[in-house]
């Protein structure tokens, strides 16, 4: 018995990569009867939930219905990636990112944003969104850890300026995170489109896990 277990391990951590891939999403589509595996959110949504190895995470996921559309035609058309932490932008591909001609930037590293949150008394993830206004316009930005960056974004949306190609919201924690993606969906009803997911839980890992789901519809990986 010992023997048998041992070796069904060993088939398991034995295989290459690729295979494991193949094998986890085939498990999540079992997982997951109640979502049609031909919608056009079903890469997004197994995505997220491969990253996260949650399947009840996916009845968390609100994804706008122009999201998938506006996401894949902005990164197809080369759009600059802006993610809001350094953990999100690691997580995202950028080697996809790179055959697309999509630039991806770091918000919070950006030049002058800690001065900047310093002299305004606000935190450097919401200086990032004010100083990165003119590279936010036609971008995706993908916001996973601060909720204080998703609220300076939706601001200065409400202020008409930028307007991001899409927003993919999923801030994770107790103070502030479920009430920013609540506004995200709120305020951004009539666009622009959004990918989130509602309440505490989220995180940098979802964030990226969504991007990299764009990325490959829009280089052909998975349908589109």
């Amino acid at each position: 018995m010992f023997d048998n277990e041992k070796s069904k391990f060993s088939e398991s951590w034995s295989l290459p990569p690729e295979q494991i891939e193949a094998r986890s999403f085939e498990i999540i589509a079992k997982l997951l009867p109640e979502v049609s595996h031909t919608d056009h959110s079903w890469p997004v949504i197994s995505r997220i939930v491969h990253a996260t190895g949650d399947p009840s995470i996916a009845s968390l996921v609100r994804i706008h219905p122009e999201a998938i559309e506006a996401g894949v035609n902005a990164l197809r058309a080369g759009c600059p990636i802006v993610a809001d932490v350094g953990m999100v932008a690691a997580g995202i591909s950028r080697r996809l990112a790179d055959n697309l001609g999509c630039r991806l930037i770091c918000a919070i590293d950006s030049p002058g944003v800690a001065e900047m949150a310093r002299k305004e008394g606000i935190t450097r993830s919401a200086a990032a969104v004010r100083a990165l206004s003119s590279i936010l316009q036609g971008a995706v930005v993908a916001i996973g850890n601060a909720p204080t960056a998703l609220f300076a974004l939706l601001d200065a949306i409400d202020g008409r300026q930028p307007v991001p190609a899409l927003i993919v919201g999923t801030p994770v924690g107790f103070v502030g995170a479920a009430e920013s993606k609540g506004e995200l969906v709120r305020r951004c009803e009539s666009g622009p489109p959004y990918i989130t997911v509602a309440g505490t839980r989220g995180g940098s890992a979802v964030a990226a896990a969504a991007v990299n789901a764009l990325l490959r519809l829009a280089a052909g990986k998975d349908g589109l």
